[in-house]
C-alpha cells in the first residue's frame, strides 16, 4: 500500500516537474489519443517532441480538445 502511494506520488511528481520544464507527457499524449483519435497515428517520441518545440516557440498553443 505504502510502496504503490510512493510510485503514484513519484509520477506525480516527475510529470509536474517536466511539464515546468516544458517537457511534455508522451504517455499521456498516447492515451489521449487512442481514446479520443482512433484514427489518428500515434507519432514517435521524436516525432512528437519536435511538433511540441514547434508548437511551443511559434506560440501557437496546439491543444486539440
Amino acid at each position: 500500500m505504502i510502496a504503490a502511494t510512493l510510485h503514484a506520488l513519484r509520477r506525480w511528481a516527475v510529470q509536474t516537474a517536466r511539464l515546468c520544464c516544458g517537457i511534455p507527457d508522451y504517455d499521456a499524449y498516447v492515451r489521449h489519443l487512442r481514446q479520443h483519435h482512433p484514427e489518428r497515428t500515434v507519432p514517435s517520441y521524436g516525432e512528437f517532441f519536435r511538433e511540441r518545440q514547434e508548437a511551443r516557440y511559434r506560440g501557437g498553443g496546439g491543444r486539440c480538445c
